[in-house]
């Protein structure tokens, strides 16, 4: 009797060729790599014989209409591996697995991450500057910001009706952790459009330069964590560029710059909140959460303060100077540009590291304040201009030291686990 040698299958990924005799064949895909080698040899009749080994299940071929098909294999390597065990050839099977294709985000992070950027910025001078337009015709930013967030809302439901992303389940325990951050984010909100309607974009986001400050001292005296000196001497051109830009700011007036104040105030107090809420849902679940409940409490002083003008006068004199298709549709745009910018920035800052994230933070306020100057045509003073400055250059001075002593922290956290 013949030796029959055991079934040997190609090593998958395996460098160079494997060569062998006999041939079986399998009912799966047959291609170079996985094809079954059988050495069976008649060393009485001297001939090399092609044998099949047992199938689960009769052996069909894509377009066979029976259990086995005879079809054309000239070219393919099955037909030569055939013909070459009939010769008594030896059989050279090589690596023809073909590795999966990256996709265009693993081969080019770098341009998909400043994409990301790009959106993140492109976004956010757009909701910026169609904003002040509303605000130019119809002067209610505690109703606007009920819409900003009305139409985040609408947008969440519906990506979550699609599952893009999956909605996330949320409990009375999470509920009670994001609901401080939800109205801190709210309070931000209003008071960031109280001081856009009331004074010019760039002077607003002059003030809001201010935010480290006071995210240093709460962290100082709230929190009880040590701030270094360098930190609190990195913050002395911020407050002495903002005090130089407000002096002299044309469009100055106190409801603009108490309102940016406060508003610099809820959004510390948001991110106090938010280091206490943290948890294992993603960034997408979390804004959407914040942002529907956000909108419950941006509702009633919207109703109570605004409501009776509103009713009264505000819709008609809006509809009057635009007409009622134009002014419905930049309250939409205007709220669909304002999630989808602070979604793209949540997205955008999960990618890249926390140096990264400082910087691209200090030149999103130069794009905003540098675009809304030229669209809007503000004339600012020297000494406005040299102040906002001193106060962008402070505000990336704080960024990068800080950025630098949590890297260092990162580090010295990971170096015991090593």
């Amino acid at each position: 009797m013949p030796s029959i040698a055991t079934p040997v299958r190609s090593p998958i990924g395996a460098s160079g060729s494997k060569k062998m005799s006999s041939l079986y064949l399998t009912t799966h895909a047959i291609s170079a790599t996985s094809v079954l080698l059988k050495a069976r040899k008649s060393f009485a009749s001297g001939a090399s014989r092609l044998a099949f080994s047992p199938l689960p299940e009769p052996l069909r071929f894509p377009g066979g209409s029976g259990p086995f098909r005879r079809r054309h294999l000239a070219g393919s390597h099955l037909a030569r591996a055939a013909a070459a065990d009939a010769e008594g050839r030896e059989i050279e099977v090589s690596d023809g697995l073909a590795k999966p294709s990256k996709s265009f985000g693993e081969r080019y992070p770098a341009l998909v991450t400043g994409f990301f950027f790009f959106m993140w910025y492109f976004l956010n001078v757009i909701f910026n500057i169609l904003n002040k337009k509303v605000y130019n015709y119809f002067p209610y930013p505690y109703f606007v910001s009920v819409i900003h967030l009305l139409v985040g809302v609408v947008y969440c439901l519906v990506s979550w009706a699609v599952g893009l992303p999956k909605r996330a389940v949320i409990d009375r325990e999470l509920l009670a952790l994001l609901t401080p951050v939800a109205a801190c984010h709210a309070l931000g909100h209003v008071m960031s459009n109280v001081s856009f309607a009331a004074v010019a974009v760039s002077f607003t986001h002059t003030i809001k330069a201010l935010e480290p400050f006071f995210n240093a001292a709460a962290s100082q005296f709230v929190l009880g964590h040590q701030i270094p000196l360098s930190l609190w001497l990195s913050l002395a051109p911020v407050v002495i560029g903002v005090s130089m830009a407000s002096l002299t700011e044309l469009s100055f007036n106190w409801t603009g710059f108490v309102s940016a104040m406060i508003s610099n105030v809820a959004f510390t107090y948001r991110s106090i909140y938010s280091k206490k809420a943290m948890t294992g849902m993603d960034s997408t679940n979390v804004y959407a959460y914040i942002t529907i409940i956000a909108l419950l409490f941006c509702i009633p002083p919207a109703v109570i303060i605004e409501g009776p003008q509103l009713m009264q006068y505000g819709f008609m004199e809006a509809i009057a100077k635009v007409g009622l298709f134009k002014f419905l549709s930049d309250l939409f745009c205007i709220g669909l540009f304002y999630h989808l910018y602070n979604q793209v920035a949540t997205n955008t800052l999960e990618r890249v590291a926390p140096l990264t994230h400082a910087v691209g933070n200090v030149l999103k306020r130069v794009f905003v304040i540098g675009f809304s100057i030229v669209v809007f045509g503000n004339r600012i003073s020297t000494q406005t201009g040299i102040g906002t400055a001193i106060a962008i250059a402070g505000v990336a001075i704080y960024s990068l030291i800080k950025a630098n002593i949590e890297e260092q922290k990162r580090k010295a956290a990971a170096a015991p686990a090593q």
